[in-house]
């Protein structure tokens, strides 16, 4: 495997799996420079959305394919967003003058006003196929404990990571520099795996 498209346009997953797939000598490309359209993701679980975008990403380009499917989820809201994460305060033509973004967070933080067991976990799934119809494709996980505060705290990071506060650490994510947060996070113990399943691979 010497070059695999990557199921997303999103710049900085590109330039992560990019530097981190390069001491494999594999080239990864993004599947909008491929001209593969955004893949419909219908499921109820992380890993049957990942999937769907890797085959559908190889099928167009004829290349292996590696996509991600990741969030947060809450115990206690019966694993919500969880899958709908990125979309959870979805309301159409509201204008609040929110960011997507603020406008999750003020949901959950609402949602867990009165509830006592604020834990959760980010959880992010990593899957790889060498073809669209792969028989075996190499999935991967990694899951992140920490639970949601009703303020935020930090300026880094994106999405809920200013609300999500890690105990161990006595920070939120937000508050944690990139290279620590890759390191511990769902993402950084997924990305982990897929390299050690590459390296077995080659």
């Amino acid at each position: 495997m010497r070059r695999l498209v990557l199921a997303s346009n999103n710049a900085g997953k590109l330039a992560e799996f990019s530097r981190l797939l390069a001491d494999l000598d594999i080239e990864v490309v993004s599947q909008g420079s491929l001209s593969v359209p955004e893949c419909d993701e219908p499921f109820n679980t992380f890993v049957e959305n990942a999937l769907r975008k890797a085959r559908h990403a190889s099928g167009i380009t004829g290349l292996p394919a590696l996509a991600d499917d990741s969030g947060i989820c809450v115990p206690a809201l019966n694993g919500a967003p969880g899958v709908l994460s990125a979309r959870y305060a979805d309301v159409p033509d509201v204008d609040d003058g929110l960011s997507k973004d603020a406008r999750n967070n003020q949901k959950l933080v609402n949602d867990l006003r009165n509830i006592a067991d604020k834990r959760a976990y980010f959880y992010c799934v990593l899957v790889l196929v060498r073809h669209a119809n792969d028989p075996q494709p190499l999935i991967v996980d990694g899951l992140w404990w920490g639970e949601v505060k009703g303020e935020p705290r930090g300026e880094g990071g994106f999405g809920y990571d200013p609300h999500f506060y890690v105990a161990s650490l006595g920070r939120c994510a937000a508050e944690l520099d990139k290279t620590e947060k890759n390191r511990i996070s769902h993402r950084g113990q997924a990305v982990v795996r897929l390299l050690e399943r590459l390296r077995e691979e080659k």
